[in-house]
């Protein structure tokens, strides 16, 4: 396996991408991609900051054939920017809409422009690029506990072998390509693999849009062809569901980013008549398991793929997982290569001897009747001898904090009950639906300020 295809689509004609209701085959995706490699700078690095999934992906595909390496950072904030640019000086921005970072940047249009957009390949021939196996694609990056971004290389070899595990678990292989409708961007590991990599290389139809709001949501999977999938996060799922809209027909739903509670799961089933998977990964192994909830709380591993535990910790290895990786998360192993998930290490909380996780916790203040949104938040131990207790951040239009309360302590222990709860319109969720700890952070010294005023 010295070198795997870019494309799995076999067809100049084959269609790979539909873009604001017009096809782009798989001739075009090729063209549009060598042209943008001719048109990169010099530099090594490409910050890939498209909205436009299609366009990131060209992107994405032009930095292969240019030998360059594709930097995909959680966020984009002038902090991330400067470490990123301290890890890769040589780093330049590729973006198609106006972007504030300090980088040299190199905008879609600019690159594209005087060029045939049905330009033929290299003499009009069709011919799928082979790329190295052993090539570093893509580097991720996670926060890191220091602060420092920690980088996570990717080979083209455990992308390609990670995708088309994927394509095999979800069923994609052999039918009639899936059209990809997706909610997450493609910068984070989740949208990467499931609504850029699957497509390309599971022969899909890569969605280029972001919908965000329901009524969007309906508009792309109106605009797709059957069979549909749509990926997506508990959070936007959620809000799909409770919207009242006339949602088109749906063939397959995958969720990620957070653990769905099983009465969405059961609800979504039910309402959209279409089975619903989840995917577990991490951004240092990629996906690596799934399960369908509706059919029970065990996860199923990717084939190749093993667990093992040393010294309290899980590690997962084989397949597309190049080398044994730690696992942040509290698993059971089970036979047959299936595995129980308990919640992150991090988010177990032992208050007075008593243990829970903030998992658990927000799953039974979601499961309250009239609660659109919410989390629990422990902040991090102070020096002296103020005691550290457990808050919540809750968005319950009608509902007030003692009715609030007073159905927890129906559902967890008392020890548990937040102090304080705080009401808010709305939690400052990221594009992928997660709040991130330093965005709980935040709230939780707004909330302490405003209390000190008072």
């Amino acid at each position: 396996m010295s070198s795997l295809p870019l494309l799995a689509h076999t067809r100049e004609q084959d269609l790979l991408a539909l873009r604001h209701g017009q096809p782009v085959s798989a001739g075009q995706f090729l063209a549009d991609a060598r042209r943008l490699a001719a048109a990169l700078p010099a530099g090594r690095h490409v910050l890939n900051a498209c909205t436009d999934r299609y366009r990131f992906a060209v992107g994405m595909a032009a930095a292969l054939l240019a030998d360059k390496l594709s930097l995909l950072p959680p966020t984009l904030t002038p902090e991330m920017v400067r470490q990123i640019q301290a890890f890769a000086p040589d780093v330049f921005c590729l973006a198609d809409q106006a972007q504030s970072l300090a980088l040299p940047q190199l905008a879609w249009a600019d690159a594209m422009a005087g060029a045939s957009p049905h330009a033929q390949a290299q003499g009009g021939a069709w011919e799928v690029p082979q790329i190295p196996a052993s090539r570093v694609a893509a580097i991720m990056f996670t926060s890191g506990s220091t602060g420092v971004p920690v980088a996570h290389r990717k080979s083209w070899g455990s992308l390609v072998r990670g995708a088309r595990a994927e394509a095999g678990r979800l069923g994609l292989h052999g039918g009639p390509p899936h059209s990809i409708v997706a909610t997450v961007p493609p910068q984070h590991m989740y949208g990467f693999e499931s609504t850029v990599l699957l497509p390309l290389l599971g022969g899909g139809v890569l969605g280029a849009g972001h919908p965000f709001y329901p009524a969007d949501i309906c508009a792309a999977l109106a605009e797709a062809a059957r069979p549909r999938m749509l990926v997506t996060t508990p959070v936007h799922l959620k809000a799909l569901l409770a919207s009242g809209l006339d949602i088109p027909p749906i063939d397959l739903l995958l969720s990620a980013t957070a653990a769905l509670p099983p009465q969405l799961a059961l609800a979504a089933e039910t309402r959209l008549q279409a089975p619903l998977l989840e995917i577990y990964g991490s951004t240092e192994t990629g996906q690596i398991a799934t399960r369908r909830l509706s059919q029970g709380q065990a996860w199923t591993l990717f084939p190749d793929v093993a667990l093992s535990t040393s010294q309290g910790q899980t590690w997962a290895a084989g397949g597309h997982v190049e080398q044994a990786t730690p696992l942040a998360d509290e698993l059971e192993v089970l036979p047959e290569g299936r595995f129980l998930l308990h919640g992150r290490t991090a988010d177990l909380v032992n208050i007075a001897g008593k243990r829970s996780s903030l998992g658990y916790l927000n799953h039974q203040l979601a499961a309250i009747p009239g609660v659109l949104d919410g989390a629990f938040f422990m902040p991090d131990e102070q020096d002296g001898d103020s005691v550290v207790r457990l808050m919540a951040f809750v968005v319950a239009p009608g509902l007030a904090a003692p009715a609030l309360l007073a159905a927890l302590r129906e559902r967890i222990d008392a020890i548990f009950i937040p102090r304080p709860l705080v009401l808010l319109e709305a939690l400052p969720r990221n594009s992928t639906g997660k709040l991130p700890r330093e965005a709980l952070l935040a709230l939780a010294r707004e909330h302490l300020q405003k209390k000190a005023r008072s």
